[in-house]
């Protein structure tokens, strides 16, 4: 199996611009990167799932509909994870794929339906906290589990709309056999960009639309309302700053190097080369890395939207709090009574013993 893609043309042109000749792409970064990236993500991702999801399970009778979405969430990203194992054999084996086409495709999908499921459902957490908040009075009462449930599943079939043209695209090629591409070969490459920028508008970008406008109306509110539990607005605060870190590090990457990486590989097949094209497709496997991050970091999610748990954090830091201030002052008020104990009535004048 090559280690580099050849594209062969004519000579090079002035500038960083070549008509044909567009060099080699080293796959050597990818196959030390993805392995070691992937590995942690399975091994924390699955441990910190597990334990969310049975956290959600444990309080069912009392689960929230908050809640449903994240038992949800949470069922994405193991879909995911336990197929990463084969996803490291592939690329410390250099790129050769030896479970059959169908399972490649079958693995891909179940990155996607990870990925746009969890858009998906922190999109649907987000409406439900923004609802909570600013139009409480509207939506008390009128919103039941029965619903959470009914929108979790129109989520699924959305996402598996979504991503199901993806199954119908080749994942290799006659000159690499053995190979799982994350997205197509050359000769679908012209299609499939089309329809990866048409799924990046509604699978990412109306979503972080959406949670934006909801989050920016409830730091609105929270700002104005001097009423608001302090907690709350605490909590909700720490759920803005996740969900920009999910979206910065682990979506928005993604998304914008992979169309600019298929269009480059278009590009190449008109002939037209830059030296960034190397640059861009590290930034692309790079970006894979950070999408993938995102099963690991979802169960952020489990902790400041569960209300129990979050409720027994704040009454534990506030009982360590007072534990620690109880402590330093009974550390501060012994020190005297033993300096007094210790040192002779005579010998208080002179602290310093080597001057006696």
């Amino acid at each position: 199996m090559e280690l580099k893609r050849d594209f062969r043309g004519t000579k090079e042109m002035s500038g960083n611009t070549t008509h044909g000749a567009c060099g080699n792409i080293n796959l050597y970064f990818t196959h030390a990167f993805l392995p070691p990236v992937f590995i942690t993500v399975f091994v924390v991702g699955t441990l910190s799932n597990i334990w969310g999801l049975r956290n959600v399970c444990t309080n069912w009778n009392k689960i929230g509909n908050i809640n449903i979405f994240m038992f949800n969430l949470g069922v994405a990203d193991l879909l995911y994870l336990f197929t990463l194992p084969f996803l490291v054999h592939y690329y410390a084996c250099k790129s050769r794929w030896q479970f059959g086409q169908p399972f490649c495709k079958v693995t891909r999908f179940c990155f996607n339906l990870n990925l746009y499921g969890s858009i998906g459902f922190l999109t649907c957490i987000s409406i439900y906290r923004y609802l909570g908040i600013v139009h409480p009075m509207r939506v008390m009462g009128k919103i039941t589990s029965r619903h959470s449930l009914v929108i979790s599943a129109l989520v699924w079939l959305f996402v598996i709309i979504q991503i199901l043209p993806d199954m119908f695209f080749d994942k290799n090629d006659l000159k690499s056999p053995n190979s799982c591409y994350d997205t197509t070969s050359d000769e679908f490459i012209r299609g499939y960009l089309p329809y990866s920028i048409g799924w990046t508008i509604t699978g990412f970008a109306i979503p972080l639309v959406i949670i934006l406008v909801c989050y920016g109306h409830v730091a609105v509110v929270l700002v104005k309302k001097a009423n608001v539990n302090p907690l709350l607005k605490q909590r909700c605060l720490k759920l803005v700053v996740i969900l920009v870190i999910l979206f910065s590090i682990c979506f928005i990457p993604y998304h914008v190097f992979r169309n600019v990486n298929l269009k480059t590989r278009i590009l190449k097949q008109n002939g037209i080369c830059r030296t960034s094209y190397r640059d861009i497709y590290i930034a692309h496997q790079v970006g894979r890395c950070l999408a993938c991050l995102n099963s690991a970091l979802n169960p952020l999610i489990y902790i400041v939207g569960n209300d129990d748990f979050m409720m027994k954090l704040h009454h534990l830091s506030r009982r360590a709090r007072l534990s620690l201030a109880g402590l330093t002052g009974a550390i501060l008020y012994r020190k005297p009574m033993e300096a007094d104990a210790d040192s002779p009535s005579e010998t208080r004048g002179n602290s310093d013993p080597m001057k006696v």
